[in-house]
């Protein structure tokens, strides 16, 4: 029995063929196998070992494969491609699946989540329904190499963003193209004028993708354009494909070659810290040659063949729905048990799971808005319930979140206080520096004030975006003093500026501030985020050393140390000790200011804002001392051999003796899981003021 082709939108399915000749316009089975493979692969590595397999690239391959090809078919007709029509059936193909989906999927979070969590997942379902989920991530670049209780139940959808986006925009350039060609009487040029314009895109393309990842890899693996490259590529293949006629014997090592590395790819390559560079040629590479090896008469390699039976199409059918479902369902699942990682058993309920709900959303919902038969009663009646319901659910996912959105704007909970709070009632850190009581009150700022209670740098402007290397300075406290204190380095520094600017007021000390978001001062040329080259901080942190250099402020303040990344307690990074040296070598005393405990369950970083939302106290949404700060500030050993470093400790003003707890002295000690709120830092600048007295001298 001849396997009937799939109706997965990864293709926007060209028409079916008899098997024969493998071309451009001859269905390939194979490559809907090829896909099956692909989900597979992305599905178990997210799924166990929270890595990216390069099945995505495959898909964006095949994507702009099929895709182009089935645009290029139509322009021969006399009208060539029609948008509206092709538009139409993309949507078809696309939206129904989609829409379920995230009806499922807002639905799970209203019933799961914080309700302080809302507005972020509706504005993400927005984007998703509207096909801008990748440049919503891109603005945050959220990490996607593993799966964790606190990243997107929706953030896998950035590749149907970047496929939405490039299927409209290559048939605009389509049309365009053959338009002129119809125009000027040389329809016969449009493959050839085709070819150059996709393959200069191509060109530009992967030279961005180049540029950007080494810029800020993070950004450019959700970024469309560093992407295009990739759905270029098999666009490129779909126009050049005829032509090939490769001998039976390479063909074969290429199927070979290519099945060899699309199933190794995942493990070699940790595809989320280095796509789309040039290691994303790897899985490009190997699905061009799979699509190559196939492209021939008579006897198809046994690669090609085995890949074209009924049970890898079978699995390629369920491609999109498989892909639409298993990345929620992991997500919710590892938040509901609060887990980092699912282990074997339900790991295997979640594929399980998947596969069922991605049979059904394929057969109930995808099939009868795609058949190419005449439809049965059950179908007619399956779509006529089906288009009404989307309609409607398509609407409620972009009303909903507009509405929820408005009514936080008009909400008084939601807007910051405007008036000092009465240190009687909110002594916040001072309840435990100075033992002041804690009356019974109402905690401040509120949960949902609470994510805005920033310091003034961001609110301001005055620091470096992610991307960005340009040194930002601003002054803060007395700006005429003559004294001065340099804040220098990332967010960490940054949220100690609410009472550094009441110090400098009362003081006489100008606060001046060389803040990058993500970038703690380094002396290396290329340092890591997290596990991320980031290039653009080292050169951001030369350029500000050499400032201090020569603007010779008073003091330095900067952190001095960081969570241990094996284990519990804090550490001293190098890099910061490097750091250190240097100023040592400018003459240039330092505050080496202890980091603040960053809040996490197993690893798995959660907000004190959403604990509490959910009903959690200030100890059980808190960290046990000694699991976050290790006994003695680490600062001391790391700078036992530089004596212009002074330490400075604010432990004893964010935790006690057992515990750092989420709320103090009825004010929220965090806006996140591991910046201060700044209504609770401006509760600590007695404590702060009196340690930078004592180290500079300058008071007592």
């Amino acid at each position: 029995m001849t396997p009937q082709p799939p109706t997965s939108t990864q293709d926007v399915l060209a028409p079916t063929r008899r098997p024969g000749r493998v071309s451009a316009s001859a269905y390939r089975y194979d490559l809907d196998g090829l896909r099956g493979i692909a989900i597979a692969l992305v599905v178990v590595y997210h799924v166990w070992f929270g890595r990216v397999s390069g099945g995505v690239d495959i898909f964006l391959v095949l994507s702009g494969f099929f895709f182009t090809g089935m645009l290029v078919r139509r322009v021969g007709d006399d009208s060539g491609p029609s948008i509206r029509a092709v538009f139409t059936r993309t949507c078809r193909r696309l939206l129904p699946a989609l829409v379920v989906v995230l009806l499922a999927v807002a639905a799970a979070i209203v019933l799961q989540r914080p309700y302080t969590q809302w507005q972020t997942f509706g504005d993400q379902l927005v984007a998703s329904l509207l096909y801008f989920q990748n440049w919503r991530l891109a603005w945050t670049s959220a990490d996607y190499a593993a799966a964790d209780a606190s990243v997107s139940p929706l953030q896998h959808l950035w590749s149907m963003s970047v496929q939405g986006q490039f299927y409209l925009a290559i048939l605009l350039v389509i049309a365009a193209v053959a338009w002129a060609c119809r125009r000027a009487g040389r329809i016969q040029l449009v493959r050839p004028a085709l070819t150059g314009v996709i393959g200069v895109g191509l060109v530009a393309s992967f030279l961005y993708a180049l540029a950007a990842t080494h810029i800020h890899q993070p950004w450019a693996y959700y970024d469309s354009g560093a992407r295009l490259w990739e759905l270029l590529a098999g666009a490129l293949l779909a126009l050049v494909v005829d032509r090939i006629a490769l001998p039976l014997v390479w063909r074969r090592i290429l199927a070979v070659a290519g099945f060899a590395v699309v199933v190794g790819c995942g493990i070699v390559l940790d595809g989320g810290a280095l796509f789309p560079g040039p290691w994303a040629l790897v899985p490009v590479g190997a699905a061009l040659a799979l699509i190559v090896a196939g492209a021939g008469s008579g006897p198809q390699p046994y690669v090609v063949a085995l890949l074209g039976t009924r049970g890898f199409v079978e699995l390629g059918s369920l491609a999109y729905a498989l892909y639409l479902w298993h990345w929620p369902l992991l997500i919710f699942y590892l938040y509901q048990r609060g887990e980092a990682s699912v282990g074997f058993g339900g790991g295997l309920a979640v594929i399980l799971v998947s596969l069922v709900l991605a049979w059904l959303t394929q057969r109930l919902v995808e099939r009868p808005f795609t058949t190419k038969t005449v439809p049965t009663t059950a179908t007619r009646v399956l779509t006529r319930v089906w288009t009404p319901l989307l309609a409607l659910g398509g609407v409620a996912l972009v009303a909903a979140p507009v509405a929820w959105t408005q009514h936080l704007t008009h909400s008084e909970r939601a807007k910051p206080d405007t008036l000092a709070l009465d240190p009687a009632s909110y002594p916040g850190a001072a309840s435990l520096f100075d033992g002041l009581p804690t009356p019974d009150a109402p905690m401040r700022p509120t949960v949902l004030q609470a994510p805005h209670d920033i310091p003034q740098p961001t609110a301001d402007g005055c620091i470096t975006g992610m991307d960005d290397r340009e040194v930002v300075e601003c002054t803060y406290g007395d700006e005429t003093a003559e004294r001065t204190i340099a804040v220098v380095g990332g967010s960490h520094a940054e949220h100690w500026m609410p009472a550094l600017d009441v110090i400098g007021k009362a003081r006489g000390v100008r606060i001046a501030t060389y803040l990058k978001m993500g970038c703690p001062i380094t002396v290396e040329p290329e340092p890591l985020l997290g596990d991320v080259p980031n290039p653009v901080c080292g050169e951001w942190s030369a350029d500000v050393l050499d400032r201090l250099r020569d603007d010779r402020p008073d003091w330095v303040f900067t952190n001095s140390t960081r969570p241990n990344p094996d284990g519990a307690g804090d550490v001293a990074p190098p890099g910061y000790v490097g750091v250190w040296e240097r100023l040592a070598d400018y003459g240039l005393p330092l505050l080496a200011m202890r980091d603040t405990p960053w809040l996490h369950d197993d690893g798995v970083p959660y907000s004190a804002v959403d604990c509490i939302a959910e009903g959690g106290d200030p100890e059980g949404c808190g960290m046990p001392r000694y699991d976050v700060l290790s006994p003695v500030d680490p600062t001391w050993e790391a700078a036992a051999h530089l004596p212009l470093v002074f330490p400075l400790d604010m432990s004893s003003a964010v935790c006690d003796d057992s515990v750092c707890r989420a709320v103090q002295g009825n004010v929220i000690v965090y806006h996140d899981s591991h910046h201060l709120a700044a209504t609770y830092v401006r509760s600590t600048a007695p404590e702060l003021d009196r340690q930078i007295g004592a180290a500079t001298g300058w008071w007592s």
